[in-house]
Parts: structure tokens; C-alpha cells; sequence
């Protein structure tokens, strides 16, 4: 009996720790790589397709010096959408600016905006493109632009917000309407 308990085990169970093992390692023996973002955006923040005034730019430590979000050019009053549905988990003031964050479904993700005026509320669902506030005008944080910061976290991790945006959102620019052809174009 324990000769086959322990031949199951070896066919069944030791083959299955060792893939997940091996699959959470990494050639140079580091931590395991970490989870993908999924591209989960339906609209962007601010606008059809904002200027990005300042990119990602990682810091090398905790604490170390790097911009952890994007800066995406706007106007102050302008909407603020939730880029994908989820759940409010902070919709309130931090050191004096406005600030949402919204926990997206399923991902264990967290997308923040500021300075925004918050139109939701903590533990409110918002569908993607549902409206949470409106830009403020106020604030330096984009010098004489103004601007939405929009960050994203995993944890305490945080991670580049374009990541979210699929490239069919990412690449489209406004609308062009094109001629029928056979149909002649008005005049003027």
C-alpha cells in the first residue's frame, strides 16, 4: 500500500510542484517575474487621447527618486473617467489634493488620479468610463500645465498605468470621416 501511495505521489503530485516551482523561477535565480498587467482600459483617464506631459519612470529603490504614474495633459474641470470597473477605495484629500482611487475587478490592481475633485465615494462599484470627479486647476505638480496623475499599484508596487491600455485604445486618434466613393464631396 505505501510502495503505490508512494508511486502515485511521484507520477502525480511531485511533477506538479516542481512545474510550479520551476515556472515562478527565474533563469538568473532571482524572485519569480511578476504577474503581468492586463490591458483592461476601456477609455483613458482624461480625453480621447491626452498628451503624456511625463512618463513612467521607476524608481531604482522604495524610496529612491523616479515619477511613479504618468501625467496626462487635460483642463482643469474636465471629467476624470474610471479607466475599467471596479470598486472606489479612497475618494478624499491627500497634503491638499484631491485624490480617487478605484481597486479594479479581478486584478489586484489599483489605479489612482490626482489632483481631482471626487464626484464617487468609498466603496461605490464605477463602471469603465463611469465619471469619479473632475480635474483640478490648482496644484504645480505639471509646472504652468495642468495635468492628472495617473498611477497604478499592485500592492505597494507601483507599476506604469500604460500598461493597462490596450493598443487599440493606445494608437487610436480621433475620428476621420472618409469619402463614399462615387459620392461627390460638398463644395465650401
Amino acid at each position: 500500500m505505501r510502495r503505490t501511495m508512494r508511486r502515485v505521489w511521484a507520477a502525480t503530485v511531485l511533477p506538479l510542484v516542481l512545474a510550479v516551482t520551476v515556472a515562478g523561477a527565474r533563469a538568473d535565480g532571482g524572485a519569480p517575474a511578476p504577474a503581468p498587467v492586463p490591458a483592461v482600459a476601456r477609455v483613458w483617464p482624461v480625453g480621447v487621447r491626452p498628451p503624456v506631459l511625463r512618463g513612467w519612470e521607476p524608481p531604482a529603490s522604495v524610496y529612491g527618486p523616479g515619477h511613479r504614474g504618468v501625467d496626462l495633459g487635460t483642463a482643469a474641470g474636465e471629467p476624470v473617467r474610471a479607466v475599467a470597473a471596479g470598486r472606489v477605495s479612497y475618494a478624499g484629500r491627500v497634503a491638499g489634493r484631491g485624490v480617487v482611487s478605484v481597486e479594479l475587478a479581478g486584478t489586484g490592481l489599483r489605479t489612482t488620479y490626482e489632483p481631482v475633485t471626487a464626484t464617487v465615494r468609498k466603496g461605490e462599484e464605477v463602471a469603465a468610463g463611469q465619471v469619479v470627479g473632475a480635474v483640478e486647476g490648482t496644484g504645480a505638480h505639471c509646472g504652468a500645465a495642468v495635468c492628472v496623475h495617473w498611477g497604478l499599484l499592485r500592492g505597494e508596487v507601483y507599476l506604469d498605468p500604460l500598461l493597462l491600455v490596450p493598443p487599440w485604445l493606445l494608437n487610436r486618434g480621433p475620428s476621420r470621416l472618409l469619402p463614399v466613393l462615387g459620392v461627390p464631396l460638398p463644395e465650401g
